[in-house]
């Protein structure tokens, strides 16, 4: 059978009955149709623990792919060909053949916290066009440093996920289809509730919390990117919102916060996620060390 029909009723599959998100899918398929090109197959039956392997080696070798990338393309081929085997199109997920190499181990890069306060006075003192602006985008950058939401959950957030009274923010189906509850601190919530005022006065109606300016819809991926260009550009900082999203965790741990209550604001399912972030915060390694019980009499 053709490879693309199957990719197409593996793509159904994936949504209607694993309940996988759409960007999960678009990764899948677009791995789906790189191999098929690379390694010049139309028919599923063409493909071989040979031309599987290759696959992989010319990506190494030619282009250059890191071991992340490899390791990506092999989660992705190996669940679609698993599906392949159920089904019967294949008898052997040629995948379980190859090894993956080892993920390199870095650390999440962050911002300081004297770059993160940077980042949020040059976003409430750029010369907006209006209050609206003003509050808005200072509200954004505020919830992605104070709360470390991604950038999918914050877009997505509606009216009602927003509780400034009981300080809390409730994100809706996060990565991994998890919902969780992000509590938020007293200066936040006031930075969302100015919003919020002039939300009202620009009469917008729809039901994300955050709104575009010129029409009365939720703000989107286009916007926020050349929201981001903007910041970059006048703080003279590269950063990436998830890189915020990194350094929400580190200031947490360097504030006092246990792993696991971060690990819940975070979304993570495994708390080993979370770990990384005490080797990223060497102000929080360093109170650690302070705590050695001997400390005071060595000489």
């Amino acid at each position: 059978m053709k490879i693309q029909i199957l990719s197409q009723k593996f793509s159904d599959y994936s949504k209607y009955i694993k309940g996988f998100s759409v960007p999960t899918i678009k990764r899948y398929r677009h791995v789906i149709n790189y191999f098929a090109k690379l390694a010049g197959i139309v028919e599923i039956e063409q493909v071989t623990p040979e031309n599987s392997r290759n696959f992989f080696y010319h990506g190494r070798t030619e282009l250059n792919w890191t071991a992340n990338t490899f390791i990506c393309y092999h989660k992705s081929l190996a669940v679609f060909f698993r599906w392949c085997v159920k089904e019967g199109h294949m008898t052997h997920n040629t995948m379980d053949d190859i090894e993956t190499p080892k993920l390199e181990k870095r650390l999440p890069s962050k911002l300081t916290k004297q770059e993160a306060s940077r980042i949020l006075e040059i976003v409430d003192n750029y010369p907006y066009q209006n209050k609206f602006l003003r509050y808005r985008n200072y509200a954004i950058f505020a919830t992605f440093i104070m709360a470390g939401l991604r950038k999918k959950e914050l877009l997505s957030l509606k009216l009602t996920d927003v509780d400034i009274e009981n300080l809390s923010i409730f994100i809706r189906q996060g990565k991994g289809s998890k919902d969780r509850a992000v509590p938020i601190n007293y200066r936040l919530a006031e930075t969302l509730g100015r919003y919020l005022e002039e939300r009202k006065k620009l009469n917008r109606t729809c039901s994300e919390f955050f709104t575009s300016y010129t029409h009365n819809i939720g703000f989107t991926q286009s916007g926020l990117k050349r929201l981001l260009e903007k910041i970059v550009k006048a703080s003279d900082i590269k950063f990436t919102i998830h890189k915020l999203r990194h350094t929400f965790a580190t200031l947490m741990l360097e504030g006092g916060c246990d792993i696991y209550s971060l690990a819940k604001m975070m979304g993570h399912s495994d708390i080993k996620t979370t770990t990384i972030y005490l080797a990223a915060s060497i102000e929080h390694l360093r109170e650690q060390a302070a705590k050695h019980p001997l400390i005071d009499i060595i000489y």
